[in-house]
């Protein structure tokens, strides 16, 4: 019987450690998504798709310090593989240098949100901001097929 009680909390232990892990990548895709989400309109404002918004841009900007702030405690040492996480093994190999990436862009966003003020001052500062974005997913994203 104790043996039977043993196993069972073994079992248990294992599918809440899986479970959080699932969770802890499910959040951080959710919140990675909504950064993606959230670059829909000022991209189309830079290819000229779509008008200038300043509203649009601010609320992407504070989305980006958003997601900046949070993300870096989504990537724990138990979230490495599982629920079909892009996250390269570089992120664990290099969290300082991980860390150090979301402060940049966040520091970019909080700067382009007091410098931009109308469509030229969103031209010259909004793309620097997005190069954050790529770097971070050179180095450390898988890249997909």
């Amino acid at each position: 019987m104790l043996r039977l009680v043993i196993a069972a909390a073994i079992a248990a232990s294992a599918a809440t450690t899986v479970l959080a892990q699932s969770d802890v990548i499910a959040q951080r895709k959710d919140l990675m998504k909504s950064a993606g989400g959230a670059t829909r309109d000022p991209g189309a404002m830079l290819k000229g798709e779509a008008a200038f918004d300043l509203a649009k841009v601010q609320a992407t900007l504070a989305t980006y310090q958003n997601v900046a702030t949070k993300a870096p405690a989504l990537f724990t040492d138990t979230s490495k593989t599982g629920g079909d996480t892009s996250a390269a093994p570089k992120v664990w190999e290099d969290m300082n240098g991980f860390k150090a990436a979301f402060e940049k862009w966040n520091a970019d966003s909080k700067a382009a949100a007091a410098a931009i003020k109308d469509e030229a001052s969103f031209k010259a500062n909004f793309p620097n901001v997005l190069k954050n974005c790529g770097t971070c997913h050179e180095t450390y994203r898988v890249k997909k097929s």
